[in-house]
């Protein structure tokens, strides 16, 4: 039964504001697992945004919709700029941009001053990755499952500075942080400069028990680097939890923030030995806003992050990762009733995300891929293999808030088509 607040708000006139006070209404004290199948309650979630319909998207792990109330924030800014720029711009817009860094470090218990607002988990990364001084011989250790343009980055430091990179196998998918530390731990050596690894698995939705490895990377002198970009504002957590010194962010991913929008978190003590990835003054040496300097840009997407912020703590963390397992679940357990599934992700709770990634065996799953969205118009990523290895090939499926039920079942519907008919229809 839905909170009287929320009836009858899909057809109010009043829109996306009206939602927001729906949002604010529901008790905090509930259930996140009971909210989590209110059906009413995400029927006006799903008003928020503003999807086309005509097909499903599910590949919401790539970049996030924005709801209604971020879009319009962002054209507001922008044409407020576009009265006087050079004005408003640097006199107006960009103070206001502490208000948002406040509510950031706020929301995710770290100091106002450790972080900065960037345009994507990339930018964020590789100023840390780019950041340290390094001697050839040196090694950067990571996994061979990290973002692509992570690895292109080192790889960049490898021809250029001469280091070394490492990449380390995982037993996916992995249910154990003791094995996970062991991996690293074993890896070490005393060339081990930096230490790269994902919260979040993007390939999978494989979560990594990264404040462990935080706590080894400590004890032996060695910088972790942790790519958040898939777990900042999906998963429950705070900063703060991690004990980490560098958190790098695309909050427009799973904060719903606008798109080209990100985070960088740097230990207040640790900034100063950071290298900015664009030139900044030595007076700006540790402040967190050196690693802002990237030239004229514009402030609208920076300043509404501040809405996606607002619609993040209506939703709740707790209550909006509930969402997304269930989400998961009713479209990964349906599927592995099915002999022929793999599920390429663990069902354990705290070891995966909203996002999965699956397989059939007999079926090509690049052509599943394809055939899903010609003849379906359902949206889904082909993983493919990994240096030769198929532990990760197969679909990555990721839903959002606003993806109903329905859409779900339509696409086990169809996946139950494919493989009956080897996609022959």
């Amino acid at each position: 039964m839905a909170p009287p607040a929320l009836a009858g708000l899909a057809l109010d006139p009043r829109g996306v504001a009206h939602v927001l006070e729906a949002l604010a209404a529901y008790p905090a004290h509930a259930n996140p697992n009971e909210a989590a199948r209110d059906e009413d309650f995400w029927l006006t979630v799903s008003q928020a945004f503003t999807p086309d319909r005509s097909m499903l998207n599910l590949n919401n792990g790539g970049v996030c919709p924005s709801p209604r109330v971020v879009q319009e924030a962002v054209k507001r800014y922008l044409d407020h700029a576009n009265t006087a720029p050079a004005y408003v711009l640097w006199q107006l817009q960009d103070p206001q941009k502490e208000t948002v860094r406040s509510e950031l470090a706020r929301g995710w218990g770290v100091d106002t001053e450790e972080i900065a607002i960037t345009r994507n988990a990339s930018e964020s990364l590789e100023t840390c990755l780019f950041g340290f001084d390094l001697e050839p011989g040196d090694e950067i250790l990571t996994t061979r499952y990290d973002y692509p343009r992570m690895l292109t980055t080192i790889e960049q430091r490898e021809r250029r500075d001469g280091v070394k990179m490492v990449k380390l196998d995982l037993p996916l998918p992995v249910t154990s942080a003791a094995t996970v530390v062991e991996r690293f731990e074993r890896a070490i050596t005393p060339r081990t400069k930096l230490i790269l690894i994902s919260h979040v698995i993007f390939l999978t939705g494989q979560v990594l028990p990264v404040a462990e490895v935080v706590a080894l990377g400590r004890r032996r002198g060695i910088p972790v680097i942790v790519d958040g970009a898939h777990a900042f504002a999906h998963l429950d957590f705070r900063i703060s939890d991690l004990d980490c010194d560098y958190y790098g962010v695309s909050l427009h991913k799973w904060l719903f923030a606008p798109h080209g929008s990100g985070l960088l978190y740097v230990r207040r003590d640790k900034i100063a030995g950071l290298w900015p990835l664009m030139a900044a003054g030595a007076q700006q040496s540790a402040d967190i806003r050196k690693f802002e300097e990237i030239g004229t840009h514009p402030a609208a997407n920076f300043l509404a992050i501040a809405d996606a912020l607002a619609f993040h703590r209506g939703l709740g963390g707790a209550r909006k990762l509930a969402r997304m397992l269930y989400l998961r679940d009713r479209w990964a357990k349906r599927l592995l009733q099915n002999p022929r599934v793999r599920l390429r992700t663990s069902l354990e709770p705290g070891w995966a995300s909203g996002v999965a990634n699956f397989s059939v065996d007999g079926l090509d799953m690049a052509k599943l891929q394809a055939w899903l969205w010609t003849k379906h118009r359902i949206f889904t990523v082909y993983i493919g293999k990994l240096d030769g290895d198929d532990s990760v090939e197969g679909l990555r499926i990721s839903p959002c808030v606003y993806t109903l039920p329905a859409d779900l079942d339509r696409f086990c519907d169809a996946v139950e088509v494919g493989i009956r008919t080897n996609m022959a229809t």
